[in-house]
């Protein structure tokens, strides 16, 4: 579904408020419950079934929003991959970061492997549209192994203490998954980090921001990127 082809129609509440709730989903550890309670101790009755059906909907139609509009990424890419247990069954979440922990693509698969490796970096290199400089990776083998086989000339790096911005960019997400009390299914979960991911690259600082003054500025820019993505077609 392209983004235009969203819209606000023939809902009883106004894109302000829907907004609201995505983005109180999605930035914080919050679930649909808490939500429910939050608005309606503003006076907003709304139940956490209607929030939850407003994430699905309007969720991934911001994201695709604010990922036409991202800024160009690092010169440097992250690599590393988390175990993630969905019904039992053991998948691995892929993910590509750079060197200021902006998320640059996941991918969640069910095998931790050469071919698995391969997919990541070749969904990389196609929806980035440029080559790092370096890549660097923990000491799984896979990652050369199919840097040999894309035939790529990028300097990498195999060492598992030069890979803590990849390592650390997993713990929000793992704050989620126990808020959420797991994921549900590969699906929901592929899904919902796609979402999650694009919203918080947007409103978390770069690590290079240090000042109050700085953060503050970044914060309020990146507001109103968030209100220009999600004043979709009316």
């Amino acid at each position: 579904m392209r983004a235009s082809s969203v819209s606000y129609k023939r809902h009883r509440f106004p894109r302000e408020l829907i907004a609201q709730a995505v983005w109180l989903y999605f930035r914080f550890p919050l679930s649909f419950r808490l939500i429910e309670e939050m608005l309606l101790e503003r006076g907003i009755v709304v139940s956490y079934e209607t929030i939850r059906r407003w994430s699905l909907k309007f969720g991934a139609a911001y994201a695709r929003s604010l990922r036409r509009k991202k800024a160009r990424p690092g010169d440097l890419w992250h690599l590393d991959e988390v175990r993630i247990v969905i019904r039992g069954k053991p998948h691995w979440l892929w993910r590509a970061v750079d060197q200021d922990g902006y998320v640059l693509d996941e991918i969640l698969q069910t095998r931790r492997n050469t071919k698995a490796a391969r997919r990541l970096l070749t969904q990389l290199l196609k929806r980035q549209g440029v080559r790092p400089s370096r890549m660097i990776t923990d000491k799984l083998n896979s990652y050369g192994a199919a840097r040999r086989k894309l035939g790529l000339s990028i300097r990498h790096l195999s060492h598992k203490g030069l890979n803590n911005r990849a390592e650390n960019s997993h713990l929000p997400l793992r704050k989620r998954e126990r808020i959420m009390q797991h994921l549900r299914s590969p699906g929901g979960c592929q899904r919902f980090v796609a979402v999650f991911s694009a919203i918080r690259n947007l409103l978390v600082p770069s690590a290079r921001i240090t000042t109050d003054l700085s953060r503050h500025i970044y914060r309020v820019r990146a507001l109103a990127q968030w209100n220009n993505a999600t004043a979709l077609s009316a």
